[in-house]
């Protein structure tokens, strides 16, 4: 789950602000440059960067079962790049990308 922190360092980056607690009422807003993001942008946010999260569990689970890159080359140059290509395409039915 992401936090309020999060939310207000991909809104305002590089902005100045001290939080206590973990609540949008912790908030101090310190920066002069940028202005301070309301508390429904702040909970937009969260949701949002959650739902990104959420959408690229695929690449995480895949990741995770790609063979090493050496592994790889080796395929490659043992079995050609058929070989190669089946070797991923199965990691990639496996956890197909959500349309």
């Amino acid at each position: 789950m992401y936090d309020l922190t999060a939310a207000l360092t991909s809104l305002r980056p590089g902005a100045a602000w001290s939080l206590t607690g973990d609540t949008y009422a912790g908030l101090s807003w310190l920066d002069t440059e940028q202005s301070v993001p309301t508390e429904a942008e702040c909970v937009a946010e969260m949701a949002r960067l959650q739902a990104d999260y959420e959408s690229k569990e695929y690449q995480r689970l895949r990741a995770k079962e790609y063979p090493s890159f050496a592994d790889q080359f080796d395929t490659l140059y043992h079995g050609g790049l058929a070989a190669w290509q089946a070797e991923i395409q199965a990691v990639k039915d496996k956890y197909p990308k959500p349309e």
